[in-house]
């Protein structure tokens, strides 16, 4: 056995494990068996949620191994037995994995990853698919709204500080599939090739003896193109030393605190007066969807974004389950399965999923059921049911362009159209339905 430089193998919980050792010993684990990935319902007020993280979720499934240290650490503890264990060292997901492309939106009940391959080698992927896929697309919800109320106007991740320094690389990433123009986490910007941003903090200025020289520092290292941060101490004063030093020629000017709407007016006026006038204005501060759209009258040109991004602005996690819905049967065949629990119900057997589009705008998402092999072949027959199904991992062989930079600059393309062509009343902040109704159609 090859033992992997990483490992993902334990970021999953121990139920998956026991019950791989149960299977394992009544001789169900090898049955042929479909995971489906959905969330019942959205988040309070939200009218669609954008699926993020599967480039991610992918990259990790490729360091699922168990090698020496953590066969060794589970069997010290005691958490399988040795069958299971000797199954472990030579796990390696062998399955298919299909789903919607990273970015679309989705609705409830939409089949968002779909894992097949035998119980075992799926149902190990549960904890790691959830906890992946439930963070990235709750930033990712959050990011889409910020902006479509920035209306065109830049939003730049700025959230590390407020997240698990893990979290963080995922929630830059994240944003930047819905829309975000850069981020200021530097891993994020190494490994997925994202723009990255800043200049200095209040600990900068307040470094030197005064904002003047706090400036001519900066402008010296920086260049004339940076961004200077004018509220220190006094904003007019702060933007007419930031022009004094810099000269009209200055990237922007930053403002993070005080009453950004009245404030990135006085400070338009101000540059534009000394001559200023391609000065741009970024305003940061605890901003959230809610503020960016407030903002859309005042004369800003970008917004910094931090904490309500990476907590997923209220909603900090989407509600996804993964549920088996189909598994083979004494006679070989496929057959559906569902939970029938109070509020927790679920409709068994494989799906394939559809987005009706008339007029260049969707009207519904089409949930396709039926018989498995019907299911699992089916393809739209009518010009305005825009498939959403793609494949994403094939023979356990993870196929190229879903991850690393490439995955990311396609999610963000995907996620662009997909929103494009949701009703209009989708992108509206207040609380409402579901921006699509959710139908079935039946294959006989």
């Amino acid at each position: 056995m090859t033992t992997p430089t990483r490992s993902s193998a334990l970021l999953t919980d121990r139920y998956e494990l026991t019950m791989l050792e149960a299977a394992l010993a009544d001789g169900t684990a090898h049955r042929r068996s479909v995971f489906e990935v959905f969330t019942r319902r959205l988040p309070p007020g939200r009218r669609y949620g954008v699926l993020a993280g599967t480039g991610r979720l992918l990259e990790e499934l490729e360091h699922f191994r168990f090698g020496d240290a953590e066969l060794s650490w589970l069997s010290r503890e005691g958490v399988v037995d040795r069958a299971t264990l000797d199954w472990l060292a030579d796990y390696r997901f062998g399955g298919t994995i299909r789903g919607y492309a990273e970015g679309e939106a989705y609705f409830p009940h939409s089949p968002v990853l779909v894992v097949e391959g035998t119980f075992a080698e799926a149902v190990v992927l549960e904890t790691l698919a959830l906890s992946v896929l439930n963070y990235d697309s709750a930033v990712a919800a959050a990011a889409s709204r910020m902006t479509s109320a920035a209306i065109g106007r830049p939003c730049l991740e700025m959230g590390a500080r407020r997240a698990n320094e893990q979290a963080a690389i995922a929630a830059a990433r994240a944003a930047v599939v819905a829309g975000f123009a850069a981020t200021s986490q530097l891993e994020a910007g190494r490994r997925y090739g994202i723009e990255t941003i800043g200049t200095a903090a209040h600990s900068f200025t307040l470094l030197h003896d005064d904002e003047r020289a706090a400036f001519a520092s900066q402008v010296a290292a920086l260049g004339p193109g940076t961004t200077l941060l004018v509220d220190t101490y006094d904003v007019a004063e702060g933007v007419r030393r930031a022009i004094e030093v810099a000269g009209t020629g200055l990237g922007a000017v930053r403002i993070d605190s005080g009453d950004l709407a009245s404030l990135a007016v006085e400070t338009r006026r101000q540059l534009d007066s000394l001559g200023a006038r391609d000065t741009k204005i970024v305003v940061t501060s605890d901003l959230d969807e809610f503020a960016i759209a407030a903002l859309a009258a005042a004369p800003v040109d970008a917004y910094g974004v931090g904490t309500s991004l990476v907590t997923g602005s209220g909603a900090p996690t989407c509600g996804m389950v993964y549920k088996l819905v189909a598994r083979e049967g004494a006679s070989g065949e496929m057959e559906p399965v569902a939970k029938a629990s109070t509020l927790k119900t679920s409709r068994g057997g494989r799906k394939s999923a559809a987005r009706r589009v008339r007029s260049g705008r969707a009207v519904e998402e089409v949930l396709v059921t039926g018989p498995d092999d019907d299911v699992a072949a089916w393809r739209p027959e009518h010009e305005d049911l825009r498939p959403l199904m793609v494949e994403l991992v094939r023979d356990g062989e993870v196929l190229p362009g879903w991850t690393g930079p490439e995955g990311v600059r396609r999610a963000a393309e995907r996620h662009a159209a997909s929103r494009a062509e949701l009703p209009r009343g989708a992108r509206r902040l207040s609380a409402d339905e579901a921006a699509l109704p959710t139908t079935a159609l039946e294959l006989a």
